[in-house]
């Protein structure tokens, strides 16, 4: 499977930004797909989660502000990040994972939110 990742951009603190994660090749519903982001200088951090079932779970950063959703018509994986802040500010990494334990990856989009 191959994902392309789009969607990031500047935007001000407590702003709204929703990046997309376009998959071909494979239904990206047979994947455990989410999205990992690591900012200069941090560990990378897995951010959010989505199973084969729609199960989702969020890091303790950013739970309540975003949202993580597949849409398998377009078999297309969605971050909707809300209410945004400067330590948000990352690059943003999709994967998705078979059940085989292969893992793929997209190439990152920056986000940035100024203060």
């Amino acid at each position: 499977v191959q994902l392309q990742a789009s969607g990031g951009g500047l935007v001000q603190a407590g702003g709204s930004l929703t990046l997309s994660c376009a998959a071909s090749g494979r239904a990206l519903s047979n994947y455990a797909t989410g999205w990992f982001r690591q900012a200069p200088g941090k560990q990378r951090e897995l951010v959010a989660t989505i199973t084969v079932y729609g199960v989702t779970n969020y890091s303790d950063s950013v739970k309540g502000r975003f949202t993580i959703s597949r849409d398998n018509a377009r078999n297309t994986v969605y971050l909707q990040m809300n209410s945004l802040r400067p330590e948000d500010t990352a690059v943003y990494y999709c994967y998705a994972d078979s059940v085989l334990g292969m893992s793929y990856w997209g190439q990152g989009t920056q986000v940035t939110v100024s203060s």
